[in-house]
């Protein structure tokens, strides 16, 4: 018997979001609106997601003895979400820095603060041992990922979302099940530059992803649903059409939802289509955790 449906390894930020009528360009200024402060990072975007959704839901995780460390454990456990393993110290709390422009688009600059401190040693086989489904981002030092991956109980699944994107270790590959990525992210992950090596497809780059060992990948196209792909082949999987008010920590609730699904037992394409309704449904809304939707809001969207 699992304590926990879903188990978060992964950051805590404080989001500094500003409204801009365009996104300034190299060495250029723009003037934007008020300053707004919000809990965020992804691996507490996720927490909160899943924990809306109706997952128990834990996050391991590292913030400053701060203002916004405070933030985000008053967020989190206003969620449910099981904050015991959300560690204290070591540098201030992560921050992000957000523009967001009118069609919901944003640019996000990350300093990790005490995110890059969660080291390997905090990472301990009985909370991992105790969740049925661990999901992680690059948020936190990859060492400390590969330290996940190599703690994993037997029979426990491993889901990854490779952002900011980086190579990634054979070994981290190999767990995933599914690597979850946008478009961006995928380019990247096979060097494919900002168009492709071998064009534009997404269902080439996605069973390209696979073949680099992954045991199924998910590859997230925005408005246009996903792809999910594995040893049986791609499929799409759509999306529902939604006025986008703020994309910003949408593909994290998407990864959460896709994560609790699997590990209810979905197969990969069902769970992937849930997971795209939570997405679309939390763009809706500005700002990251309170766009999450509950159970009850995705089913509507259906209505």
């Amino acid at each position: 018997m699992y304590d926990y449906d879903l188990l978060v390894v992964g950051s805590a930020n404080a989001d500094l979001v500003v409204g801009v009528e365009r996104r300034p360009g190299a060495g250029e200024t723009v003037l934007g609106g008020d300053l707004a402060v919000h809990p965020g990072g992804k691996g507490a975007n996720q927490a909160v997601a899943a924990a809306r959704l109706g997952a128990r839901t834990a996050l391991l995780a590292r913030v400053g003895d701060d203002g916004h460390g405070r933030l985000l454990r008053d967020s989190l456990r206003s969620a449910g979400v099981d904050t015991a393993a959300v560690l204290t110290g070591g540098a201030p709390t992560g921050v992000a820095l957000i523009t967001v422009d009118p069609s919901g688009d944003n640019s996000i600059v990350v300093s990790p603060g005490a995110n890059a401190r969660l080291t390997e040693g905090d990472v301990r086989a009985e909370v991992l041992g105790a969740a049925r489904v661990v999901s992680a981002q690059l948020e936190i030092p990859l060492e400390t990922v590969a330290a996940v991956v190599r703690a994993l109980p037997e029979g426990t699944r491993f889901v990854l979302n490779p952002s900011p994107p980086r190579p990634l270790p054979d070994e981290v590959l190999a767990a995933c099940d599914p690597l979850v990525v946008n478009e961006h992210e995928a380019r990247v992950l096979l060097g494919d530059g900002e168009t492709g090596a071998t064009g534009d497809d997404p269902a080439d780059r996605a069973r390209r992803l696979l073949a680099l060992g992954p045991r199924s990948v998910v590859v997230t196209l925005g408005a246009k649903g996903a792809l999910v792909c594995d040893a049986s082949g791609v499929r799409a999987v759509p999306s529902v059409a939604v006025a986008a008010v703020d994309t910003t920590g949408a593909g994290d609730a998407f990864t959460a939802a896709l994560a609790w699904r699997l590990g209810a037992g979905e197969e990969l394409p069902v769970a992937a289509a849930y997971a795209a309704r939570v997405g679309a449904a939390a763009v809706t809304r500005r700002g990251a955790q309170e766009s999450y939707p509950t159970a009850a809001e995705v089913a509507a969207l259906d209505a």
